[in-house]
């Protein structure tokens, strides 16, 4: 399912969103300048450089890098953290660690993304629902609540997995805060959506309790699933990222949106 729009008219232009939406576009087309791919994303350097790594956040003082690694297959690349044994038996070649101080990656890793379809997603629910939630608290509230969203959507996924040395990369979190906050202030909002099922395609509202609802539910069984049964050594998505920032959103919204400016009546979405 991919949202077009929502029924809710805004008071305002959205500026904080629309900056938002092109901060990330013009930091994902920087990341891929050096080796990366518009499709396939950044190098994996550039991941470790500016992505969130848990065992670091966790370990004060500990910077891991990219380095070369024998396999079966030949010469290949991991990310070593000094502390962890596995990580320096493998060690064939690497250089020292050029990454930015660990607080700031957990900044630097909301605006960086994966690949093509990781940052289209999430700047596509971003864009359809963002500008309401930014409409009802006002510009610096938003931006506020993006940011401290974005961050306890990385503190939930560094505590279900405090020793992992994958990079955590994307506003996945942050937009997830967005969208916890979106389904409690307007649960009955219509959301015009686009549907794909198999073969078969079409538009059709949504209620944003249903889409959302839904959203997150698969973020819990997918969330669950990982957490008892890894897949690849437990890399991949961040699902305690969105599960962590969608609970905020529902949390704390009440305390950024203005209770004295209730929302215009919806219109149709169509």
């Amino acid at each position: 399912m991919f949202p077009l729009r929502d029924n809710i008219p805004l008071a305002r232009f959205p500026l904080v969103t629309v900056v938002l939406v092109a901060i990330n576009v013009v930091v994902y087309l920087l990341e891929i300048r050096h080796g990366g791919s518009f499709f396939q994303g950044p190098t994996a350097d550039v991941a470790v450089r500016y992505g969130a790594i848990p065992y670091e956040l966790t370990h004060p003082g500990v910077h891991c890098s990219l380095v070369a690694v024998q396999t079966l297959e030949g010469i290949g690349e991991t990310v070593a953290c000094p502390g962890r044994r596995e990580s320096l038996a493998l060690v064939v070649a690497g250089g020292e660690p050029s990454q930015p101080a660990t607080w700031a990656t957990a900044f630097t890793s909301m605006f960086l993304h994966g690949s093509f379809l990781h940052i289209f997603g999430n700047m596509l629910f971003l864009a359809i629902f963002g500008p309401t939630v930014e409409d009802s608290m006002g510009r610096a509230r938003f931006l506020a609540f993006y940011l401290l969203g974005g961050l306890v959507a990385l503190a939930a996924q560094v505590l279900v997995s405090p020793d992992s040395t994958t990079p955590t990369l994307g506003a996945s979190g942050a937009i997830a805060a967005v969208l916890g906050g979106y389904v409690l202030l307007y649960p009955r909002a219509r959301v015009l959506t686009l549907v794909f099922i198999v073969f078969f395609v079409t538009v059709i509202e949504v209620p944003a309790f249903f889409l959302l609802g839904f959203w997150f539910l698969v973020q819990l069984i997918f969330g669950a699933a990982g957490l008892t049964a890894p897949v690849g050594g437990g890399e991949g998505v961040a699902y305690f990222a969105h599960i962590g920032g969608f609970a905020f959103g529902l949390l704390l919204i009440r305390l950024f949106a203005r209770r004295d400016r209730p929302g215009p009546p919806p219109l149709p979405a169509t």
